[in-house]
């Protein structure tokens, strides 16, 4: 596997969210869920942000590729990542079981 954390540096984590959230996007819309998805992710989003910022607050994991930039306590990419995830697997759904 190519190394793209030599390429990107500091922003591979951000570069890697904005390429998966790309195909989220694009399946979504072409299955024509972004509203759906976006409510269910806006459910889900407090729950994964308290989960997020309580394992890296006790150390269970670092990140070390990443901006620095942090929100609300945790790194701007965990946000991201609290969206593109289950956008992602939301998209994989609707794409093979949405309505044609």
């Amino acid at each position: 596997m190519p190394d793209v954390g030599a390429v990107f540096g500091s922003y591979t984590y951000l570069a890697s969210e904005v390429a998966f959230g790309a195909v989220a996007f694009a399946l979504l819309y072409r299955a024509d869920a972004l509203r759906r998805a976006g409510v269910t992710i806006a459910a889900l989003y407090p729950i994964a942000y308290v989960w997020d910022w309580y394992t890296l607050t006790i150390g269970v994991f670092a990140i070390e590729l990443r901006t620095g930039v942090d929100l609300l306590g945790i790194p701007v990419e965990e946000h991201l990542f609290m969206v593109v995830v289950p956008a992602l697997v939301l998209a994989f759904h609707e794409t093979l079981h949405g309505e044609p």
